[in-house]
C-alpha cells in the first residue's frame, strides 16, 4: 500500500478505528474531527478525497483521534456544537448541548409570536444555547441566562459575543433566587439524572461533562422541586414554565407543576416517543 495518506485514506482508517472502539457514530466522529483538523467542511472531505495530507496535517488529525480514543466528547475536541440554528462554543466547563433540548426551544418559540416582545429567562443556562437560540429567533425579546457556575457563564458570554447577540443579559445565581422582576417565559434544562445512575452513563459523559449539570439528586427531581414553585411566583399571569425532563419523569414533574398551581400542564414527547418536555401556565399567579 502506498505511504501517501490522502483524505479518503485517513477517513477510512479513522472510521475503522472508531468502529473497533464501538463508537456509535464512528463515521460522523471521524468526519467532524478530520474536517476540524483541516479547516474544511464535511462535504469538502469527499470533494477533495484524493488530496495528499502534509505531515503537519496528519499530526493535527492524530491528536484529535487520540483524544477521541480516550472517550473525550467530539464537541470538546472541536470546541463547537451545532444547536437549533446556531453553533455554540463548548468545553469541559459546560454540558454538550443535545438534540433533545431543541424540543424545549421549539415549544418556547411556539409561544412567542414573531414581533411580540417577551421577557424570557433560561435557568441553568450552561453554554447559553437555549437563551441564544431564543434571542436569535426572536430578537425583540428581553432574554436572560442564569447559572450558578461562573465558568459556565464565561462560556455563555463568549458565545453571545461570537454570535453577535450582545443583548442577552447574564446573571450568576442559584435558580431564580434574587430575581424580583416577573418573566413571561421561564425555560430550563436542569440536571435530572439520579445520582446513582451517573456512573452508568457513557464514559464520555460521566468522565468529561460537569457533574453539576447532570446530577439531579437521589431521584433526579431535586432541582424541579425547587424550581417549579419558584417559577410560579416569578411568572406574569399566563406566563409559561417549560422544562426538559428525563424520559421517565413526565408524570412526576407534571405532578410538581400541578401542586405548584400551574394549569394547562402538558408533556411533549421527543422523536423517539419518550417524554422530553413539560410545560405549564401560571394563570392567576
Amino acid at each position: 500500500m502506498t505511504d501517501t495518506w490522502t483524505i479518503a485514506r485517513v477517513l477510512q482508517w479513522t472510521t475503522g478505528y472508531f468502529e473497533e472502539k464501538d463508537f456509535d457514530t464512528a463515521r460522523l466522529d471521524a468526519e467532524l474531527l478530520i474536517s476540524d483538523a483541516l479547516n474544511l467542511d464535511r462535504v469538502s472531505l469527499y470533494v477533495r478525497h484524493h488530496q495528499p495530507l502534509q505531515p503537519e496535517e496528519l499530526s493535527e488529525i492524530r491528536e484529535r483521534v487520540r483524544r477521541r480514543a480516550a472517550n473525550e466528547p467530539v464537541a470538546y475536541i472541536t470546541g463547537t456544537r451545532g444547536f437549533w440554528e446556531i453553533d455554540v462554543g463548548v468545553d469541559h466547563r459546560v454540558l454538550v448541548p443535545r438534540p433533545e433540548t431543541e424540543h424545549l426551544v421549539e415549544r418556547a418559540l411556539a409561544n412567542i409570536p414573531e414581533g411580540e416582545s417577551k421577557r424570557v429567562v433560561d435557568v441553568g443556562c450552561g453554554s447559553g444555547c437555549i437563551a441564544l437560540s431564543i434571542a436569535k429567533a426572536r430578537p425583540q425579546c428581553d432574554v436572560m441566562g442564569i447559572d450558578i457556575s461562573t465558568d459556565a457563564l464565561s462560556v455563555a458570554r463568549g458565545n453571545a459575543e461570537r454570535l453577535s447577540l450582545p443583548g442577552v443579559s447574564w446573571s450568576e445565581g442559584d435558580l431564580l433566587e434574587g430575581q424580583t422582576e416577573p418573566f413571561d417565559l421561564i425555560l430550563s434544562n436542569p440536571p435530572y439524572i439520579a445520582s446513582a445512575e451517573i456512573e452508568q452513563l457513557m464514559v464520555d459523559v460521566r468522565a468529561f461533562e460537569p457533574r453539576l449539570a447532570l446530577d439531579g439528586g437521589a431521584d433526579g427531581l431535586d432541582v424541579y422541586r425547587r424550581l417549579v414553585p419558584q417559577a410560579y411566583s416569578r411568572l406574569n399571569e399566563d406566563g409559561l414554565l417549560i422544562v426538559e425532563i428525563g424520559h421517565d419523569q413526565g408524570e412526576a414533574v407534571s405532578a410538581l407543576f400541578g401542586a405548584a398551581g400551574f394549569s394547562e400542564v402538558s408533556v411533549l414527547k421527543d422523536y423517539a416517543g419518550l417524554d422530553r418536555v413539560v410545560s405549564g401556565r401560571a394563570a392567576g399567579a
